[in-house]
């Protein structure tokens, strides 16, 4: 019999999130009930009434964090118990770096909800809400230019390494408003597009990183609770290559994410070279072109209906 082949499983982060995320399974499977359960009790409030219900707590980074997560493992754990899901390797997106960890073992669900809790309250403080931006720069090869170096003089930052043909801007509004203006003229002549986000603070920024010291300390109070071993399974998005499986190492990436660029390209090769299948897990499907952009298909699994369809019943 051959050996089972490396599966991945990846998760979007804050953005994906919509009403009525993972009520389907919720609703069917008393694992993700559980799910929700735990998560409730380690907050101190209903994260079902967030995510189920019509409410605007939703989007604000601070609710967002943990009710993302919660629903993520909620929909992942169905996954395993009634699909036989069983990844090896795992990666997120920003936000979704920590589903991952937690979906690897390597942090227990109620700390992940508790850290990323407060994680989103301390991103939401560091900037005045709409004080900040984002925007997606869409263009052929614009990931490969150096636009650290080009932009330095604007006051702007690379958040995000989405894909060869798109990276994110992060910065106060004004300043991202004149780097925009400024590629805009750079990029004639080449088709591209600028998408401005619907964010509440610039994340992934050196606005960030005013805030890392807190972090640092809310995920050292956590350390005793940390496998390193399970989280070398995980992708760093600040590294770009899978977490080396050492507590200290992993804080400090995890401390360094906040405020600098998450390269999720780096992430997408290493788990496309570590495995066979790749599976993305969460209410919508941001991650699914990213990986198409590199040449490699992904299951998306958003509902129990594309579950029983991508994965079989």
């Amino acid at each position: 019999m051959s050996p089972p082949t490396p599966v991945a499983v990846v998760f979007p982060g804050q953005g994906s999130q919509k009403p009525g995320m993972a009520r389907d399974f919720h609703d069917e499977f008393a694992v993700s009930r559980a799910v929700f359960e735990e998560a409730s009790d380690a907050l101190g409030w209903d994260v079902r009434a967030v995510c189920f219900e019509d409410d605007p707590r939703l989007d604000q980074t601070e609710i967002t964090q943990p009710a993302l997560l919660t629903a993520e493992i909620a929909m992942l754990r169905a996954l395993s118990a009634e699909h036989g899901l069983r990844p090896t390797w795992f990666g997120g997106h920003s936000l979704g770096e920590y589903t991952a960890l937690c979906a690897a073992g390597a942090l227990p669900l109620a700390t992940a909800v508790r850290i990323v809790h407060r994680r989103g309250a301390l991103m939401q403080r560091a900037v005045p809400l709409g004080a900040g931006a984002m925007v997606a720069v869409v263009a052929d090869g614009i990931a490969e230019r150096d636009l650290v170096r080009e932009l330095v003089d604007l006051e702007v930052d690379v958040a995000n390494l989405n894909a060869p043909a798109q990276v994110v801007l992060s910065g106060m509004a004004p300043a991202v408003e004149r780097a925009t203006a400024w590629l805009s003229e750079q990029l004639l002549g080449t088709p591209h597009d600028f998408v401005l986000l619907n964010v509440s603070a610039p994340f992934h920024s050196r606005w960030m990183r005013g805030i890392e010291d807190e972090l640092r300390a809310v995920l050292e109070d956590a350390r005793g609770e940390f496998a390193a071993d399970l989280a070398a399974t995980v992708t760093s998005n600040l590294t770009g290559r899978f977490h080396r499986p050492d507590p200290s190492e992993v804080i400090d990436a995890l401390t360094r994410q906040i405020g600098a660029t998450v390269d999720w390209i780096g992430d997408m090769r290493a788990l496309a070279e570590a495995a066979a299948t790749i599976v993305e897990v969460g209410p919508s499907r941001p991650l699914r072109g990213f990986f198409r952009a590199l040449g490699r298909e992904v299951v998306s699994v958003v509902s129990v209906r594309t579950a029983q369809k991508g994965l079989g019943a």
